[in-house]
């Protein structure tokens, strides 16, 4: 029930006080003793006071009593809200910024920072090599000369590049008596390693690169690349890909770099190499074999896909089949190689051959020996147990499309999937 007035009985609610002090306030003095001295007396516990000030700071202290009695479980309700909302405003604040530091630890990561691209990344680590005592200024200035030139041609300087690894392979398997049954190599394939420029981000450019060197000797490509004739420098990719998103494809992915990559350091993948190719009227497939197929986390149908698409049409007896197959690009987290070859053992187990653009021209140039005892393919040999990431995806190279079917697959990469091995 709502308090009553003291004096008066009458209910007065939350307002007491205000009740109290209008109402009765003449009845907070009480006569004073014999001496003449004057008292009051608190209407809410008979306590005499000397001072009337005094007393209204006793009955306000009645009243507070009263009124956080009477309000005191709702205030502390209303507390607890406003702690709880407080707290949960300092976890999401810190939450949002946590997602900040990932979000630009990851444009870092993948070269969408706006820390400038190529050209910049090559100046600065030549200058690098310059204060360390690694490079003297005149090769500084030439190679400046060089990469300026390059860039202004889209053209790739080649500075990177060891051919007649293939054929150096085929003359290895020809005499090889050891343990390898039969042999599978691509068509001739070029190898390209990252440079100053490219270090660290570069692998996806640099396996297009190898995968268009072969299709450039395969005049079964001619028609579909006779804008590109010479192997682009990694700028003049990264407009190439732009160029195939303006025309429509894979929108999503474009989104994802912002629909630019030019002057970036930006990793691509698998679905933009299938972009540029298909844009170039190249047929391609994306295939994900997507988790593991054996065991120990490997992908022994990854080995019998790559199996597959070397020997069908190659099955002749010869133990060394150079085929005209062009190379596969590889692609896994965080890198890329390109297949350019598979091995099958005596025992039946298989080996793939892979180029790999973080290994050196210096290192490449040793399988290109007369003498090599084999001991360089350690560098591309990789079998069932080495491959055991999660997951992998690959572009293999299969024909010629239509001007209609390029438009086909232009429309379907808008909704872009890859064949799933299951």
């Amino acid at each position: 029930a709502p308090p009553e007035c003291p004096f008066c009985g009458e209910a007065a609610g939350r307002e007491l006080e205000e009740h109290v002090r209008a109402r009765h306030g003449h009845l907070l003095g009480a006569p004073g003793t014999g001496n003449g001295e004057q008292l009051y007396e608190c209407p809410m516990c008979s306590l005499t006071c000397a001072d009337i000030q005094i007393l209204e700071e006793h009955v306000d202290l009645h009243l507070e009593e009263h009124n956080f009695s009477e309000g005191g479980n709702i205030g502390d309700l209303e507390l607890a809200q406003q702690l709880q909302t407080e707290e949960d405003e300092r976890q999401r604040s810190e939450e949002e910024k946590r997602e900040r530091e990932e979000f630009k630890k990851l444009q870092r990561q993948y070269g969408l920072d706006n820390s400038g691209g190529f050209k910049q990344q090559f100046l600065r680590n030549m200058e690098r090599e310059v204060n360390r005592g690694r490079m003297q200024p005149f090769e500084y200035h030439k190679r400046k000369a060089d990469m300026m030139e390059s860039l202004a041609s889209g053209i790739d300087d080649g500075k990177t590049k060891t051919s007649g690894v293939i054929e150096a392979l085929c003359k290895y398997y020809q005499n090889e008596n050891k343990d390898v049954r039969r042999v599978w190599l691509s068509a001739g394939v070029d190898h390209f390693h990252s440079s100053l420029g490219d270090r660290g981000w570069g692998c996806g450019y640099r396996n297009f690169q190898m995968l268009l060197s072969s299709l450039l000797q395969n005049s079964f490509y001619n028609d579909c690349l006779r804008d590109t004739t010479l192997i682009p420098s990694i700028p003049k990719i990264q407009s190439m890909i732009e160029d195939a998103w303006k025309e429509g494809f894979d929108p999503h992915g474009a989104s994802h770099f912002n629909n630019r990559l030019h002057g970036s350091k930006a990793w691509i993948g698998a679905c933009e190499i299938y972009s540029l190719l298909t844009s170039l009227r190249i047929k391609c497939q994306i295939i994900d074999f997507h988790k593991p197929t054996g065991p120990m986390g490997t992908h022994p149908r990854l080995f019998e896909w790559i199996l597959h698409y070397y020997s069908t049409d190659n099955e002749g007896g010869a133990k060394v089949v150079c085929t005209s197959k062009p190379p596969i690009y590889l692609q896994h987290q965080g890198h890329s190689r390109t297949v350019v070859g598979i091995e099958e053992k005596k025992n039946k187990s298989l080996c793939l051959l892979l180029f790999d653009p973080g290994c050196s021209s210096q290192e490449m140039q040793k399988l290109l020996k007369q003498d090599s005892d084999g001991t360089g393919l350690r560098l591309l040999r990789k079998f069932v147990g080495s491959l055991k990431e999660k997951q992998y995806q690959i572009v293999a190279v299969d024909g010629v499309l239509s001007l209609e079917e390029k438009a086909a697959c232009c429309r379907a990469s808008q909704v872009l999937t890859s064949e799933k091995i299951p």
